[in-house]
Formats: structure tokens, C-alpha cells, sequence
């Protein structure tokens, strides 16, 4: 979409600005290293008040944490201030997590580092974690198998830490239920968020039930997206709009209206870095997009976006077991 009816819409969509919360980003790609500053900017005027950089590969973590470094002193530098109490706070969080679409990359000795930092560091959350078949290499019983005792084990360590998990489930939502049930690790009591959920309505369902939040991305602001837009209708007609979060899951989810392209991409099983920039980053989704999902979600559900807004505060911080203040 682009033109004067493109630039009009962007405007009266994003004229109304509402305090938010992206649950899960990966602003730590290289894809945003030659303009994260103007990002960070854009995204505070956006109103994006907290921002979650989820990890994926234990060679990324450091990486993370530099990150964060780094924003917290640009935060600093252009006058937002970062006091621990300041509602016009823009602050950045970690989750620390070994991805399963990147299972042969882990190793047993990058779970007990992935522990060792949990227990130095105490991250927000640990993630991203799950179950991925989308690839027939995926579905081969060694590797599912290797996915399934890696999520098992960073549920444990969350159980230790007592701490909410970020979920990854693609095609493979059964599975990670029965492994849900089964296992210590209780969302009503530690949290946890369904990560750019993709399951049916049934599905969804057994994930709120569980005690997870649905994390909702740009896949919302496309109206072919209709299974996902049933699945989150069916959850909040039997959970109420308590059931979800909203997260950009940057580089990744471009909303519909902020592509420049016909497709819509998907990084994961990429890198997230070089090769995702270099066959998307015309497409590149930014966490400034994050209104672009509330105002989706807010047509969907025939809810105000200001009484979404401060739902969706509050549903974060349920998921991710905090206390912070909603911006007046």
C-alpha cells in the first residue's frame, strides 16, 4: 500500500497514542544496527513504554545484554528518563531462552550456561522455548525428540527461578500441551505468554485454560488471516480480552499496512541476521508498529482502543509477573 490513501490511514490510525507494552521483540538483530537509536525514538512517541528483547541462540545472548546497554544510554541521551519509578519510562528486558527451530545448534553444555546466567542475571523470563515442526527435518524423531528435552529442561529452569516462559509452538500445539500438562511448571502461578500464537480455536483455548496470555502479532492486521483472527475471537468470547497480549516480534510479523511487498515473511528458520536483511529489509517490521496490532485487534473485537490499551498493560504484566505502573 502506498500513496496519499496509505500516508492518511498511517495518520489516523497512529493520531491517538496509548501507553503499550511489546511483549516480544528481537531489536537486537543486526538488521537494526544502523538506525536503533531513530527506532527507539520512533518507538517512544509511539507510545511503546516497555520493550522485551527475547533470546534465541546462546551465542546471542551477550549480544542482548549489549543491547539493552545501549538503549538504556539512549534512552538517556535524547531525554527520556529512566528513573525506576518514572511513568515516561522507556526500558528494555531480557528473556533468555535456546529456540527450538534452532535445535541442532544447541547443546547440553548451552543449557547449563543458559542456568548459570538465569541464576547471575535473573532475565524477565525465559525464552523463547517450545516445539517446531514446520520442517520435515524437524519432524525426524531424533530432532523432535532433542526439542522436546530442551523445552522440558528450560521449564524446569524456569521452575527453579520461578519465572514465566515465553512459548514458540508451531505445528506442534498438541504435543507442547501434553508436555504442559504433565510438567510443574504452572502459568497461573509463574505466567507465561503464548508467543505469536498460530493454533486453532480449540487451541487457544487449552493455552488460556493453562494460564498462558495469546501474544498477538501483525498477523492480526490481515483479514486472510482468518483462522488466527477466529482462534482469538473464540479465546476472548471465552476468556474476555483478559486472555491477550500484543508484541511486534521484530524483525518478523510486519503488519499488512507497513509492508512494501506482497508477501508476508517469516524469519524464523533464518538467522534473524545477515540473511534476513538482506531478502527483507524492505519489510522490515519495527517496534513504532506495535499500534498498528492494537488498532487490528481493536476492530476485531469491537473493543475501544483505549480500554484495550490499558487491558493489554495490565495482561502483560499478569504474564510477566511485574508491577509496572500504566502511564496517566
Amino acid at each position: 500500500m502506498s500513496g496519499p490513501e496509505s500516508s492518511n490511514r498511517v495518520n489516523q490510525a497512529l493520531s491517538n497514542c496509548y501507553p503499550l507494552i511489546d511483549t516480544h521483540t528481537h531489536f537486537d538483530a543486526p538488521v537494526f544496527d544502523n538506525d536503533r537509536e531513530q527506532q527507539v525514538q520512533k518507538a517512544y512517541h509511539q507510545g511503546i513504554r516497555h520493550l522485551v528483547l527475547v533470546g534465541y541462540l546462546y551465542q546471542h545472548f551477550e549480544r542482548m545484554y549489549d543491547t539493552k546497554q545501549l538503549i538504556d544510554k539512549l534512552s538517556k541521551r535524547f531525554g527520556i528518563d529512566t528513573g525506576e519509578h518514572n511513568e515516561s519510562d522507556f526500558c528494555t528486558h531480557i528473556a533468555l531462552g535456546l529456540h527450538p527451530f534452532y535445535i541442532e545448534q544447541h547443546t547440553d553444555a548451552h543449557l547449563t550456561e543458559l542456568a548459570q546466567m538465569v541464576a547471575a542475571c535473573r532475565p524477565l523470563a525465559i525464552g523463547e522455548i517450545g516445539l517446531d515442526t514446520f520442517t520435515d527435518a524437524m519432524k525426524e524423531p531424533d530432532v523432535f525428540d532433542k526439542q522436546k528435552r530442551f523445552f522440558k529442561a528450560q521449564l524446569d529452569i524456569a521452575v527453579t527461578y520461578q519465572l514465566p516462559v515465553m512459548l514458540h509452538i508451531r505445528k506442534a500445539h498438541a504435543e507442547a500441551l501434553a508436555i504442559l500438562k504433565a510438567h510443574e511448571y504452572d502459568a497461573h502461578t509463574l505466567g507465561g505468554i503464548a508467543h505469536s500464537f498460530s493454533g486453532g480455536e480449540q487451541e487457544a483455548k487449552a493455552f488460556v485454560k493453562l494460564g498462558f496470555k495469546l501474544g498477538v502479532t501483525g498477523q492480526v492486521t490481515n483479514p486472510n488471516a482468518k483462522k488466527l483472527r477466529r482462534a482469538i475471537q473464540a479465546a476472548v468470547d471465552t476468556y474476555g480480552i483478559e486472555c491477550l497480549v500484543i508484541e511486534t516480534d521484530c524483525p518478523d510479523m510486519t503488519p499488512i499496512m507497513c509492508q512494501n511487498s506482497n508477501s508476508q515473511h517469516s524469519a524464523v528458520g533464518q538467522s534473524l541476521d545477515n540473511e534476513w536483511e538482506a531478502a527483507h529489509a524492505h519489510d522490515r517490521n519495527i517496534p513504532a508498529n506495535l499500534p498498528w496490532v492494537l488498532s487490528s485487534l481493536s476492530e476485531l473485537l469491537g473493543v475501544s482502543q483505549d480500554k484495550l490499551a490499558k487491558q493489554l498493560w495490565q495482561n502483560s504484566c499478569d504474564a510477566l509477573k511485574v508491577n509496572w505502573a500504566y502511564p496517566t
